[in-house]
């Protein structure tokens, strides 16, 4: 959906600001639709009907004003908050409804129904899986946590380790096309922002579920509010025998994990924090995920979050900081259990991070500057330059003996103007990265929108960024690769025009872009070398991409009231053509293979009043080529797949029945790494008070 609606019984304590320049929430009747949620903060204005405040807060007219009521939550997209109807640019959000009604296990699986993401699993339930969007890699993109960036510099590939499940995600924000000035040397191609909050109640839920394949998972989330003090603790376990065994019949494709998220807020009329620390540990089989000369490879990390987030100032002038740490462990086993016959690879990185903004309001608009500064630190058994000294690694007789340490530095100015109709926002990014040795260099963009009538608004932008490699893209050369140390930053540069309908029952958007990236790293093995053939870290000159995206949601309910059994329909539809330089015999491991096509479609229906149904359907076609076992040369094939969910909901409990892959479809998102064929879970919900 995208709106998100709060009713009078739910225990939110709503403050009334309305600043001359801007109202951040409209109320209606008994809804509140929310504009902007700031991490650290909630900010709101009141407007009934044709609110005074909202013609004093430089809103504008009656039409304006629905249009902003109807427009989606969006946090992430300026340096500055704004009201949703009031950010120029085109934001795609997941809400708590949509989280609920999708028959997904994971946050990875929820991203299959963005039709501008590309999920690229490797593993099912979250066990690993590659997300990029618009062409781009899972290095392309900035993934964050309440609005904390969490990437993983060593590797892409485990950046979806999350502490936290879908029930504790109030909204899951996607924000497409180069993103620099917001999320600086991350966000290549575009961010995913997922945003957890304590429900305000006292109580919890308890849940557990099994299915196919010997899966069973079990969680739970507690949640205590005091006045001005909230806090939320979090856990979870899934485990499963997997869909898949090696040659030797050996299991090859298992996985089990568990998770534990802890979330606390303070708020009073003069300051909000927000802090949180988590972690997430599985183990999961990787049969050929990297290779094929093993399928029995195994995988484990362990993931540990902190952070806080404070917002001060009122009037005019805020002042908002951030400060986290983030420590990632992963442990890589060629031949499962088998350290003789290759060693172990051990990687240990700590990721260091301190943001500073402030924003303030004036004639002219809002204003943004600040700065941010983040340390990437590694120590492993593989990747980096030889330590000085060499670190024990705790559980075994071995050490980390090569490492590196990165730091990079932002500095950034953004503003933001509200002329009636017309919405801007402009800023630049001055980017410096201690590894590469060059000085600061700026990446500017800018967002407008123009409201064409009360439901109808046309958006335009242009947007930069960068991206350093990752500690694997530099040093990685085992197992078959052979990486360059010596590589260079990405660069990506995009236009982007668009229209979008928000009216009664009916959202709908279309978009065209180009980006153009400039040293585009991709691993790349030249099959003409034959068994000398190796895949070896390159960048590419440049990569450009065109594409358009459609989608309408349509609200059934409310377009056809005198009936009570269709819920809900959408569909999205996204083309992607990318051009570059192709080499004969030249294979790509990611850059130049991506979704040409992708069609999703969604259903949901009201059975009875308690019996809830929802299908999804997915159609992708893959651009690209793999080696088989045998050396052989294949496409990727398109195909289709279909999953549903049926619920009984009360408002104390639910029990459910998922089935993923109904057609039982064959198919790879990677070659040579099969996935699992139709797959049924059920499962049960208690919702508790205290």
């Amino acid at each position: 959906m995208y709106k998100t609606v709060f009713n009078k019984r739910e225990n939110f304590k709503f403050k009334h600001f309305c600043r001359k320049g801007y109202a951040l929430f409209a109320c209606v009747g008994r809804e509140v639709v929310i504009g902007t949620l700031s991490v650290a903060t909630l900010t709101y204005a009141k407007a009934d009907g044709v609110s005074v405040h909202a013609e004093k807060a430089g809103i504008g007219t009656a039409d304006t004003v629905r249009t902003m009521m109807l427009d989606e939550v969006d946090v992430i997209a300026s340096r500055a908050p704004l009201a949703g109807g009031r950010v120029p640019r085109i934001v795609t959000v997941l809400d708590s409804r949509d989280i609920a009604a999708a028959p997904a296990q994971s946050v990875n699986d929820l991203l299959k129904y963005a039709v501008g993401v590309d999920v690229r699993q490797r593993g099912p339930i979250g066990a690993q899986t590659d997300v990029g969007i618009r062409g781009g890699t899972s290095e392309h993109i900035a993934i964050l946590l309440n609005g904390i960036n969490i990437c993983d510099p060593q590797t892409g590939h485990n950046a979806f380790d999350l502490p936290v499940g879908p029930d504790c995600i109030e909204r899951i924000e996607i924000i497409e096309g180069p993103a620099g000035r917001i999320y600086g040397t991350s966000s290549l191609v575009g961010a995913i922002n997922i945003i957890t909050k304590p429900d305000g109640h006292n109580g919890g839920i308890l849940g557990a579920e099994a299915g196919s394949f010997g899966y069973a998972g079990a969680r739970g989330r507690l949640s205590f509010t005091n006045g001005k003090w909230g806090n939320q603790v979090s856990g979870g376990y899934t485990r499963s025998d997997g869909y898949n065994r090696s040659k030797a019949g050996h299991l090859n494709a298992d996985y089990e994990g568990g998770r534990a998220f802890y979330q606390g807020y303070y708020e009073n009329k003069a300051v909000a924090v927000n802090w949180h620390a988590g972690l997430s540990v599985k183990g999961q089989g990787s049969n050929t995920f990297y290779s094929t000369a093993s399928d029995e490879q195994f995988e484990h990390t362990a993931k540990y979050y902190t952070a806080i987030q404070a917002e001060t100032g009122a009037g005019r002038f805020h002042l908002r900081q951030s400060i986290y740490l983030n420590r990632y462990h992963d442990r890589y086993e060629f031949y499962r259990g088998a350290p003789d016959r290759s060693p172990y690879n051990y990687h240990r990185t700590d990721v260091a991070g301190l943001n500073l903004n402030c924003w303030f309001d004036w004639l002219q608009g809002r204003t943004a500057v600040g700065a941010e500064m983040r340390n990437e630190d590694i120590i492993s058994t593989t990747l980096g330059e030889p330590l000085n000294t060499p670190v024990h690694i705790n559980g075994t007789d071995r050490k980390y003996t090569v490492g590196l340490n990165r730091t990079n530095i932002s500095l950034y100015i953004e503003h933001n103007i509200s002329l009636g109709r017309f919405a801007i926002s402009a800023g630049a990014t001055a980017a410096r990265n201690t590894w590469s040795e060059t000085p600061f260099k700026l990446y500017p963009g800018i967002d407008a929108s123009y409201a064409i009538t009360a439901g109808l608004k046309a958006y335009a932008s242009f947007n930069t960024s960068l991206r350093m490699p990752s500690f694997t893209e530099l040093y990685y050369s085992v197992d078959g690769h052979k990486a360059d140390k010596h590589l260079k930053p990405e660069e990506m540069s995009a236009v982007e025009a668009g229209l979008k309908y928000s009216g009664t029952g009916v959202n709908a958007v279309i978009s065209v872009y180009h980006n153009r990236g400039n040293n585009m790293i991709d691993w790349i093995m030249d099959t003409s070398l034959g068994d000398e053939a190796v895949w070896t870290s390159v960048n590419h000159a440049e990569i450009s991409t065109t594409g358009v995206e459609a989608s309408a949601k349509l609200d059934l309910a409310s377009l056809m009231p005198g009936q009570s059994i269709l819920r809900s329909l959408d569909a999205a539809y996204a083309y992607t053509d990318q051009q570059q330089r192709r080499e004969p015999g030249i294979q790509s491991l990611y850059a130049l293979e991506y979704l040409r096509h992708k069609f999703v479609a969604g259903l949901g229906l009201r059975i009875m009043p308690n019996l809830h149904f929802d299908a999804k359907y997915r159609y992708q076609s893959r651009v690209g080529s793999y080696s088989d076992t045998n050396g052989t040369v294949r496409r990727y094939k398109p195909y289709s797949l279909a999953d549903a969910r049926l619920e009984w909901r009360k408002a104390a409990y639910s029990v459910y029945v998922e089935a993923n892959n109904l057609f039982n479809t064959d198919y790879v998102d990677y070659g040579n790494v099969p996935q699992p064929g139709f797959w049924v879970t059920a499962g049960a919900k208690w919702k508790f008070r205290l």
